[in-house]
């Protein structure tokens, strides 16, 4: 995958899968400390250790649409291969949590990607699931913007009123890009 994005969509996306109700979708990028870190948190059906490890192997998957499983493995790789690693923390009927770390100003590092529209792809794809999404930016000059998006204030506030209605999705849109306009970051030396 050309954009770190696109991971957190297909993490989320398990996490769907996996029956998660509630799934907390977090984007740190920490210039001073020149790291990169997502994370992707549900209360799904999570996995005992053998299918852990199994999902880092991209040579085995549960689905039966396809026989190879690229998700996590192409995540770690991309990973690993700017400066940092991933973390698969699991219990069977617990859930899981995916994190991956990047070198920030790493040159093989993939391009964050458009945040906004990844949230508001799950948010309305998935309206039933309790989104959680954080993005947060601790800046090169010590200043920290935080983004913060739980969906449950909004769709009490809306009464049943469809995430898809145009007005409603104008905006929730304008809200999530607002959020995650992160300012550009300073060269770190």
């Amino acid at each position: 995958m050309r954009e770190i994005a696109l991971h957190l969509l297909d993490i989320a996306e398990n996490s769907v899968a996996a029956g998660g109700r509630t799934i907390r979708v977090e984007v740190c990028e920490d210039l001073p400390k020149d790291e990169l870190q997502i994370c992707v948190t549900d209360d799904g059906k999570g996995m005992d250790k053998q299918t852990a490890q199994n999902a880092l192997d991209p040579f085995h998957t549960a689905r039966t649409t396809r026989k190879v499983g690229l998700g996590l493995p192409l995540l770690k790789e991309a990973a690993e291969s700017a400066g940092g690693g991933l973390s698969l923390e699991t219990e069977l009927g617990k859930g899981a949590k995916v994190e991956a770390r990047f070198q920030h100003s790493h040159i093989d590092r993939a391009p964050l990607g458009d945040l906004g529209a990844t949230f508001l792809a799950l948010l309305v794809s998935h309206p039933s699931v309790h989104w959680i999404f954080v993005y947060q930016v601790a800046a090169a000059d010590g200043a920290i913007r935080r983004f913060e998006l739980d969906d449950e204030e909004i769709k009490a506030t809306l009464e049943g009123v469809s995430l898809t209605e145009p007005q409603v999705l104008k905006i929730l849109r304008d809200i999530i890009e607002a959020g995650v306009k992160a300012p550009a970051p300073q060269v770190i030396c």
